[in-house]
Formats: structure tokens, C-alpha cells, sequence
């Protein structure tokens, strides 16, 4: 075998967290109830894996969220989308929809800004504090 085919060929763990996003995709897609069910048996074969499914499920806020698939569709993924049929309701809503995602990604950037200058002025004040002399920014 030569070194590229080796390089070419995936790692173990590659194919195991693979294995794993798979598993977990396929849980997502069948629900909250899903995932218990998963973690009960879990408890019932090996507790300690059963322990660490529940930790996962916590960490990740899959226990406590309503929707936790990997989309970007903001309101979208909750259901509102799916057609009723009245054009002039559906353009209404897209456009509703549309705008409020706007301001709600306008609105991180904000607080995104408001975090960074409090950041900024936090830092001033304890350069300040410490006495020395501040190097100039470009």
C-alpha cells in the first residue's frame, strides 16, 4: 500500500463518529421520545452508558428543546411554513417570517457589539487600574 491510500482510508474513530452522527440523526428525526427510549435502553444494557446518554442529551439541550435538527431555517422549523393553500397568506406569512428573522439576526449583531464594547471597556478599566502605560492601537 502506498502512503496515499493509507492517508485516503479513514480512522477508526472517523468511522465511529460517523456511526455516531448517524445514530444521532436518525434519533433526532424520530423525537424527543426517541431519544428516552434510546436512554432507557442504554440503562437497562450498560448503566454507564446509559449515564452518559442522559449527560449527552442534557449537554446537547436536546432533553429540554422543541426542535434540535441542524437546520437554519429559524420559524421555518417549528412548522409555520407548510402551505394552507391561501396564496395571499402564505406570501403574507414568507414575508412576516423573512422580516422577523432579519431583525432577529440584526438584533445578535447588536448584542454581539454591546458584549464586545463592555468587553473592550472592562479591559480599559483594568489596564487602568494596574498603572501601566497602554500601547497605542492602530
Amino acid at each position: 500500500m502506498s502512503h496515499t491510500e493509507i492517508a485516503a482510508r479513514p480512522s477508526v474513530m472517523d468511522r465511529i463518529g460517523s456511526a455516531l452522527a448517524g445514530i444521532r440523526d436518525w434519533l433526532d428525526e424520530r423525537g424527543k421520545g426517541a431519544w428516552i427510549a434510546a436512554m432507557i435502553l442504554a440503562f437497562v444494557a450498560c448503566w454507564p452508558v446509559g449515564l452518559a446518554l442522559l449527560a449527552y442529551l442534557i449537554w446537547s439541550k436536546r432533553m429540554f428543546s422543541r426542535c434540535h435538527r441542524n437546520d437554519n431555517h429559524g420559524f421555518r422549523r417549528h412548522g409555520f411554513a407548510a402551505p394552507t393553500g391561501n396564496s395571499a397568506f402564505d406570501a403574507y406569512r414568507e414575508e412576516t417570517l423573512k422580516r422577523l428573522e432579519d431583525e432577529h439576526r440584526e438584533f445578535l449583531d447588536f448584542l454581539k457589539k454591546l458584549r464586545e464594547a463592555k468587553d473592550k471597556a472592562e479591559f480599559d478599566q483594568f489596564i487602568e487600574g494596574r498603572g501601566e502605560p497602554r500601547q497605542p492601537q492602530n
